[in-house]
């Protein structure tokens, strides 16, 4: 009779103990799939950080080169490759991070990626960087030009105007000068034969007898005279196949012109001239007398 009564007490204790360990594998299963459950939302928690970190990092360094770019640096066509690589990288790695979900392969890719494109915008930044510096002392070399190039274009100017200077100096050194003069009225007879007159009524021509002073430094041989004759009314005489010349900076019309071979040796010369419309007129007269391009003297005379 024990016996019998012992025999469903052992049998509630073994369903006991197998409910016991259902309940234990269900809590196991629980645990283990929301372990399982938070570390997946962890991991992708963790990939939209990284894929958001990424996104800041590209417009970090699509930033750095339009700020690098802003200098307006003149870049050579292999630097222009370059900022068009760079670019063209960050677009691509834009558009694989915005296709949402990202595999960890995708994720670990696209880290290794913009690990070289951040060497490649840092290298990138310090070449334009040299760029700047090299064009800036470009820069200042040719300024540094221009400015010698205007020292010197000055001193050539200033030496020109001093040769210029120098040479009409020299060339006023080198004019004839009359060392005295006179001028003697003539009538003519009808032999030919002339007749010095100081009436203004018979006289028919004068005769103009200069010496030349000494000047070493004038050209020995021909020298163009040119005759101003300036009558008692303050008129110039002029012919009607009359020129100009230039003397003293002017230009002026002239009376009679001749030429003379000058020998520095003091030798007198004489210019004779036939008054075109005679007869003369009563009064003083000067005689102005031009060569190498100034003044050579002036005399003058009288009829009454």
């Amino acid at each position: 009779m024990e016996n019998q009564s012992g025999q469903p007490s052992k049998k509630n204790s073994n369903v006991i103990y197998f409910l016991i360990v259902v309940v234990l594998a269900l809590l196991g299963t629980d645990v283990y799939l929301y372990l399982q459950k938070n570390k997946s939302d962890t991991k992708i928690v963790y990939q939209h950080d990284e894929q958001t970190r990424l996104q800041t990092e590209l417009d970090s360094l699509e930033s750095q080169i339009e700020q690098v770019n802003a200098g307006k640096a003149k870049l050579s066509a292999a630097m222009q490759a370059k900022n068009d690589s760079l670019t063209a990288k960050i677009k691509v790695l834009r558009t694989q991070l915005a296709k949402g979900k990202l595999t960890k392969a995708e994720l670990s890719k696209a880290q290794e990626d913009l690990k070289q494109l951040r060497y490649f915008v840092t290298k990138y930044t310090a070449d334009i960087e040299e760029l700047k510096k090299q064009n800036q002392s470009l820069t200042t070399e040719r300024d540094t030009l221009k400015t010698n190039l205007a020292t010197v274009a000055k001193k050539a100017d200033t030496l020109t105007k001093q040769n210029q200077d120098l040479d009409a100096k020299v060339k006023v050194a080198q004019a004839i000068k009359l060392a005295n003069a006179n001028v003697v009225a003539y009538k003519i007879r009808g032999s030919g034969k002339e007749v010095d007159v100081t009436r203004a009524n018979p006289a028919k021509k004068i005769k103009i007898n200069f010496t030349v002073a000494s000047n070493t430094l004038a050209v020995k041989g021909l020298h163009d005279i040119y005759v101003r004759i300036i009558d008692p009314t303050g008129n110039l005489i002029t012919p009607a196949d009359g020129g100009t010349f230039n003397a003293d900076g002017q230009d002026l019309q002239y009376t009679y012109k001749t030429s003379i071979d000058f020998k520095d040796d003091g030798v007198q010369y004489t210019i004779d001239w036939v008054h075109p419309n005679p007869p003369f007129q009563k009064g003083t007269y000067t005689v102005l007398l031009y060569a190498d391009g100034s003044t050579m003297g002036k005399t003058g005379f009288s009829l009454k």
